[in-house]
C-alpha cells in the first residue's frame, strides 16, 4: 500500500486530482475526545510520555475525518528535556523550561546519544501507530527546527519576538551557534529514531524562523534544515522530508533547493498563486488555509478553500492549513474543509 498512499505520491513529486488533506494540531483541544484523553492522563507531558494515550489522541481524527496523514503527538520541547532541561506547563501561559544561555550550561547539556532515555515512549508510540493506522494512512513524525526550539532553551518560554536569542546570538555568538550545533545533532538522532520505529514522513517545524533575516535565516534556519535533510537522506534515502520555515515570506523561494527537503509547507501570510509560482515550481507544498477559517466556517471557508486547491492545482500539493488549528475550532467546520477539497467544485 505504501505506494498508494497520496500523502507519499504528493512528496514524490506526483500531482494529483485531489490533494491529500491533514491539519497541523488535528489532535487538540478542539476535539471533545482529546479533551477526555487529557483529562485521562493527567496533565499535558504526561499525555505525550504515555504510548498508549499519546497513540490514542493521534488516531482519534483519523477515525473521525479520515485524513490522509496521521502525526505523532509530540512536543517539540521533548528534545530540550531530553538534553537535561526542566521542562513543565504553566496552565494557559504555556511551556516554561530551564535555561542554558551560557558556555558552561551548553556544555552541561547532555550528549545526543543520551535522549533516548528520555524519550524512548516516544518511539513506543510510534510503533503502535505503524500498527493501528489505516493502510492507506500516512504517519508523519517531525521535530522542531534547531532555531525554533533553541529560542526557548534561552528565553525559558515563547516570546513574542525572539528578543532573548537574538541578544545571545548577538553577545555571545560562539555559545549561541554551540547550543544550535547541539540541538541540530540531537533533531537528527531523534528523526532517525522515529524513522527506525515507523515514521514514513519526518516535519521540521521552524515556527520562529520568520524572525530571522538575511544572513541569519541563511544561517540559522536554512542551514540546520539542510543539515538535518541531509544527514537523514543518508540513512533512508525514501523517507520524505517537509521543512517549515514559517514566516520566512520571500525566503520562502529556493527553500526547498538550498535544503533539500521535499515539500515546503507555507503559512497563510504567503499568497497561494504566488508561492504556486514560485515556491512549488521547486516540487510539492502545503498548506495554507488560514486557521480561522476553522472557527469563522461558513461560505468563506467554502471559498477559501477553493482558492487554496485551485492555486496549487498544476503541481505536487498537500492541503493543510497554515499554522495549526486553534483550541476553538469548530470541528464542523473541519469537516466542511475536508468535503469542500475533496467534492471538487
Amino acid at each position: 500500500m505504501t505506494e498508494q498512499k497520496t500523502i507519499l505520491r504528493a512528496l514524490n513529486g506526483e500531482t494529483l486530482p485531489v490533494p491529500p488533506i491533514w491539519m497541523m494540531r488535528q489532535a487538540g483541544r478542539y476535539l471533545p475526545e482529546y479533551r477526555a484523553t487529557r483529562e485521562k492522563a493527567g496533565d499535558f507531558l504526561s499525555l505525550c510520555y504515555n504510548p498508549e494515550l499519546a497513540a490514542e489522541v493521534t488516531l482519534q481524527p483519523i477515525r473521525r475525518y479520515g485524513f490522509d496523514a496521521a502525526i505523532l503527538f509530540a512536543d517539540i520541547l521533548l528534545v530540550p528535556q531530553a538534553l537535561g532541561l526542566d521542562l513543565w506547563f504553566v496552565t494557559g501561559e504555556g511551556p516554561r523550561l530551564s535555561t542554558a544561555t551560557t558556555a558552561a550550561e551548553v556544555a552541561a547539556l547532555k550528549s545526543v546519544e543520551d535522549i533516548h532515555e528520555t524519550l524512548s515512549p516516544v518511539y513506543e508510540t510510534v510503533r503502535i501507530l505503524s500498527g493501528a493506522l489505516p493502510s492507506e494512512t500516512t504517519l508523519i513524525g517531525f521535530a522542531g527546527a534547531p532555531w525554533t526550539v533553541a529560542t526557548y532553551m534561552i528565553a525559558g518560554r515563547g516570546t513574542p519576538d525572539q528578543a532573548p536569542a537574538h541578544a545571545l546570538m548577538q553577545e555571545d555568538r560562539a555559545t549561541f551557534e554551540a547550543l544550535l550545533d547541539r540541538v541540530t545533532e540531537a533533531t537528527i538522532v531523534y528523526l532517525s529514531a522515529q524513522i527506525d520505529a515507523g515514521a514514513e514522513v519526518v516535519k521540521i517545524f521552524d515556527s520562529w524562523a520568520g524572525s530571522l533575516t538575511g544572513a541569519d535565516f541563511d544561517k540559522y534556519a536554512v542551514e540546520p534544515a539542510r543539515r538535518i535533510t541531509a544527514a537523514l537522506k543518508a540513512r533512508y534515502p525514501h523517507i520524505p522530508v517537509i521543512g517549515f520555515p514559517r514566516g520566512a515570506g520571500e525566503a520562502y523561494v529556493g527553500f526547498a533547493k538550498t535544503t533539500g527537503v521535499d515539500c515546503v509547507a507555507l503559512d497563510q501570510g504567503v499568497d497561494p498563486d504566488w508561492a504556486a509560482a514560485h515556491v512549488q515550481v521547486d516540487g510539492c507544498v502545503q498548506g495554507n488555509l488560514a486557521p480561522e477559517h476553522m472557527v469563522t466556517g461558513g461560505q468563506a471557508l467554502v471559498d477559501a478553500t477553493h482558492a487554496v486547491v485551485k492555486a496549487f492545482s498544476k503541481g505536487p500539493h498537500i492541503f493543510n492549513l497554515g499554522h495549526g488549528i486553534t483550541p476553538d475550532a469548530d470541528p464542523d467546520n473541519v469537516q466542511l474543509m475536508i468535503d469542500t477539497v475533496r467534492a471538487g467544485k
